[in-house]
Formats: C-alpha cells, sequence, structure tokens
C-alpha cells in the first residue's frame, strides 16, 4: 500500500456531499462531451462510403468506422459501470474491472498496470477504481503507466492509482475536485468527474487524497468494504 493509501486508512472524517442536481447535470454533459467524437467520426466515414466522388477512400472510411465503434461501445461499457447505469449490480469482480479499464486505455497513450488481486468489490469501491484509473490515464496524454492497486484491511477497501511519466501533469482544477473544492473559473469537463469521484467517496464515508509530484501522481481513496 502506497503512503498516501496507509494515511487514507486511517482518516475518520468525511468530506461533505456534492448537490447531486447540479453533479448529474454537469456529468451529464462531459459524458456527450466523451461519446460525441467517436460518434461522429462514425458519421463521417459512413458519409464517406455515400459519397460516389471518394469510393477510393471505401477502406480508410471502413477502418474509420470500425475503430471509432470500437471506441464508443468502450466507453459506453465503461461509464455504465463507472457512473452507475448498472444498478442491478452490487457487487463486482475485479477481473471485470480490470476488462473495462483495459479497453479505455487501449484508446489512450498510457498503459495501465493492474495489480489487483481477484476478489469481490462493493459498488462504491468499483466505481471510485474506474474513474480513477481513467482520472490518472489522462493526466498522461503522451505517455507513461499507470499502475492499480486495492487492499483490503479493518473493514476498509483502499485504493491507489500511481501514474509515471515524464510529461505528467495532473490539472489544478482536477486535484481540486478530487478534495471537494469548486470548480472556479476552470472549464467543468476535467473538474466535474473528480468532483463526482469527492462525492461518491463522501457519500460512502470515505475518503480521497492526492499527492502531485514533477514525474509521478497518486490518486488514493478509501470507502467501507
Amino acid at each position: 500500500m502506497t503512503d498516501a493509501a496507509e494515511t487514507l486508512a486511517q482518516a475518520e472524517t468525511p468530506a461533505p456531499v456534492a448537490d447531486p442536481v447540479d453533479l448529474a447535470a454537469q456529468l451529464a454533459a462531459r459524458l456527450c462531451h466523451d461519446f460525441i467524437s467517436p460518434a461522429s467520426a462514425i458519421v463521417s466515414g459512413l458519409d464517406l462510403l455515400d459519397d460516389p466522388t471518394a469510393q477510393d477512400m471505401r477502406e480508410d472510411a471502413m477502418a474509420l468506422i470500425a475503430q471509432s465503434a470500437r471506441k464508443l461501445a468502450d466507453l459506453l461499457a465503461f461509464c455504465r459501470a463507472a457512473f452507475g447505469s448498472a444498478s442491478t449490480v452490487e457487487v463486482f469482480d475485479s477481473r471485470d474491472l480490470e476488462t473495462l479499464a483495459q479497453s479505455v486505455f487501449g484508446h489512450m497513450k498510457a498503459s495501465l498496470v493492474w495489480e489487483v488481486a481477484p476478489a469481490s468489490l462493493n459498488k462504491p469501491a468499483a466505481r471510485t477504481l474506474l474513474n480513477l484509473c481513467q482520472i490518472a490515464g489522462t493526466a498522461l496524454p503522451t505517455g507513461g503507466v499507470v499502475t492499480a492497486r486495492v487492499v483490503e484491511a479493518g473493514g476498509r477497501t483502499a485504493l491507489s492509482l500511481e501514474g509515471a511519466g515524464p510529461r505528467i501533469r495532473l490539472k489544478p482544477e482536477v486535484a481540486g475536485g478530487l478534495l471537494g473544492k469548486p470548480k472556479g473559473d476552470a472549464m467543468g469537463g476535467a473538474w466535474i468527474q473528480a468532483f463526482y469521484v469527492h462525492s461518491l467517496v463522501a457519500q460512502a464515508g470515505g475518503q480521497v487524497a492526492v499527492e502531485a509530484g514533477d514525474e509521478k501522481v497518486t490518486l488514493a481513496a478509501w470507502v467501507p468494504a
């Protein structure tokens, strides 16, 4: 377990919970933003197939459609678990979570090392783990490695995501959102996912911590097991 995760395992005071209505509206906008890129690419590919003057690009159009459809399907499956529409599922197999996380990392520059033993995680832990994975991967836009770890002890599940790379950068609004700070003047797209994690963990009775250095970022959280 990392130092951040060990500190969290001893923490006692949960953070405040966000306003659910405002959070839902901003989160919906963020998800639409993520989905529109591959969806638009699929439409562009279909337009090329229908264009009689672009038949020499038919192979490229089919490749674009296939790649974009896979990305959209991966994002939808990931978000269904990470943001909660799979409401009938209360316990998640960590191996299924790895499949979801790795599918999203397949469309990122960073790679994911999954050091999580096969186990069952409750819904707050599973959603937090998936979201922290994506946030850590996004902090490595030119590539790097994200390592995921989970430790259960003392009735708590401690989660740790370590991102390492030469150009790693956790945006200030993301770090602030994870700690429950308001968006301020920053763009809301990056902040809202972080603030969602903060709210999710706080509602479960846990806490989030962030450590950022020149070439390393650690995102940690604990929730009741």
